[in-house]
This record gives C-alpha cells, structure tokens and sequence, in this order.
C-alpha cells in the first residue's frame, strides 16, 4: 500500500484558500489502489491517517460516516 504523507497546517490552509473540501481532493486520489495518507504537523509527528480507499463507493461511505460523527462530537460542545 502506498503511503502519502501530507503536512496538515499546509493542506488545510490550501483546501479553504481553494474553497475545495478535503473529500473533492480524496476522490481525485483514487485510482484503484487503496493509499494510506499519513497527517503530519510542522515537527513532522503523526496527527492522524486515513487510508483511502480504492473507489469512489467507499470514499462516500467513509465521508457520510465522518459527517456523522463530526456532527454528533458538536452536539456535545453545545
């Protein structure tokens, strides 16, 4: 499996000066191959990774779940 290591300050900043979601970049990754996209902050220690997967179905699944989630954590905070 191939590994893409990607700074996360640097891809985020891109992504909302490109007003472009992280998952429009995952589904322009995909080829077939699954890929492990390693996140790395400024000291180059891991953040977190996500492997991506091989097509276009499973990403989709993959950001509904994510958006679910991300959706419950918040409604904690409030």
């Amino acid at each position: 499996m191939k590994k893409i290591e990607i700074k996360a300050d640097d891809f985020f900043d891109l992504l909302r000066l490109k007003d472009v979601s992280m998952w429009e970049i995952f589904l322009q990754m995909i080829d077939g191959e699954e890929k492990e996209i390693i996140f790395i902050d400024r000291e180059e220690k891991i953040l977190f990774n996500y492997i991506l997967p091989a097509d276009k179905e499973k990403l989709e699944k993959d950001r509904k779940e994510f958006s679910k989630q991300f959706s419950e954590k918040l409604s904690y905070l409030n």
